[in-house]
């Protein structure tokens, strides 16, 4: 059966979903390709320069279903970090995706018409546009390293992504979540020449951010976030390591930016040390939640700290910042990953859904991402197709029912919901979401 014929029987049977969601969520899950002549612009003139567009930064995960070696070279250093498409056949309403590389996929760009072009089954359906090269990506810190390479923007502009140790200290078979990349993804950017810098200083943060707000930059948020740090790194753990960074950028830059922590859960102590240096919103990742699946899944997560006590932290630390700035994430598929996960669609939901309703009856929104089965990860060598595209838009019903029943607003820090609105490019939780509460 054609993609294209895939799409429109799913528009059909979750009608209740925006198009722009359904469609979103099966290129999250697949994939795309650019041809070339899609990612080289014309060379302009002295009147008028030629317009550059945003390359993908690779800001702490590949996000791709192939290596970086079975790119071509176009791809490779070309290819935008996020595209938005906009009417078409299907008259859509600006829909942000976060690129994720795939040869093999069913949907490429390509130029049709003297604009770009999603096709699907070589059909054009939606019209692409590409973000504008920020500014700032073309200054460079004292020592010539690429600005963009310390604090690049994603969500259409709405997030500065600040991955200031890219590596992670869950290593190996035995400690690695099953699905993720990070350690592998930075030794293949080593490999390929691509400025990636391990372990971002504070005076790099702190420099990045000068230039970023002095260049005019809309951003209105930004996330300090890396690996897990299970010992210490540059004699710190990691609840000081990471909070130093929101420390100086709170100082140097008071409310200039929504502020937002990516770490482990901690206890109540360490949790009030993160907000005490200016977090506003806290993000201890539980990515899977069945009790069978998460130690399988998330070995270290599960040797350090255990799925019970990781949850418990989680709900402790709604005392801390508030219920709803407490936002953990789950990897939307992985539940149906071979060779532990569940085999049916609707297995797979009712275990989600059990999560979504501990967590949302105490007031706590988690957020999902939609798993990319990037290679060099045990999960994602084996399920290369990744988790079928009725699991993603059953989950996105059960979500928005869910809210709705709790009556929670869309949580904080994401910019606005809906279609049209939303600018969260790794899933399409946002773009369901308008109406379901009214913002506190």
């Amino acid at each position: 059966m054609r993609q294209l014929d895939i799409l429109e029987g799913q528009f059909a049977r979750h009608e209740t979903l925006p198009r722009e969601a359904v469609l979103k969520a099966d290129l999250l899950r697949t994939g795309i390709s650019f041809d070339e002549g899609a990612l080289v612009r014309p060379a302009g003139d002295g009147e008028h320069p030629a317009k550059e567009h945003q390359p993908k930064s690779y800001f702490i995960f590949s996000f791709d279903m192939v290596r970086q070696k079975q790119l071509d070279e176009t791809q490779k250093w070309h290819a935008p970090e996020e595209i938005a498409l906009t009417g078409g056949r299907w008259n859509l309403r600006r829909t942000i995706v976060s690129t994720r590389l795939n040869p093999a996929s069913p949907y490429r760009v390509a130029p049709h018409d003297g604009a770009l072009w999603l096709h699907v089954d070589d059909e054009p359906v939606a019209e692409v546009g590409l973000h504008d090269l920020p500014p700032y990506y073309r200054a460079k810190l004292p020592d010539g390293r690429p600005v963009a390479e310390i604090a690049p923007t994603i969500e259409w502009g709405y997030l500065l992504y600040l991955t200031v140790f890219r590596v992670c200290q869950y290593f190996g078979a035995k400690e690695e979540c099953q699905f993720c990349d990070i350690n592998n993804n930075y030794r293949q950017q080593i490999q390929e020449g691509r400025p990636y810098t391990g372990v971002k200083s504070v005076a790099d943060i702190v420099a990045a951010l000068e230039a970023i707000d002095s260049s005019g930059s809309e951003s209105q948020a930004y996330t300090i976030t890396g690996g897990s740090v299970t010992s210490t790194l540059q004699g710190k753990n990691e609840v000081e390591f990471y909070a130093q960074y929101v420390e100086a950028i709170e100082n140097r830059f008071p409310g200039r930016w929504i502020s937002k922590v990516v770490t482990q859960a901690w206890p109540v102590a360490d949790v009030k040390r993160l907000r005490d240096a200016g977090a506003q919103i806290y993000h201890p990742n539980y990515e899977v939640w069945d009790p069978q699946l998460f130690p399988k899944i998330c070995p270290g997560k599960t040797r350090y700290i255990g799925r019970d006590e990781w949850i418990r932290r989680i709900v402790d630390a709604g005392e801390v910042f508030g219920p709803a700035n407490v936002i953990p994430n789950f990897v939307a598929g992985v539940e149906m990953a071979r060779p532990y996960g569940y085999t049916e669609v609707e297995d797979a939901i009712r275990s989600t859904a059990e999560g979504l309703e501990f967590f949302m009856s105490k007031g706590i929104t988690p957020r999902f991402t939609t798993w990319c089965p990037e290679p060099m990860t045990p999960l994602g060598d084996a399920n290369p197709e990744g988790a079928p595209l009725e699991y993603h838009l059953r989950l996105l019903e059960v979500y928005r029912e869910t809210m709705q029943r709790h009556r929670l607003a869309p949580p904080p820090g994401y910019g606005e919901a809906g279609p049209g609105k939303a600018v969260f490019s790794v899933s399409p939780f946002m773009d369901v979401l308008e109406g379901v509460a009214a913002p506190a």
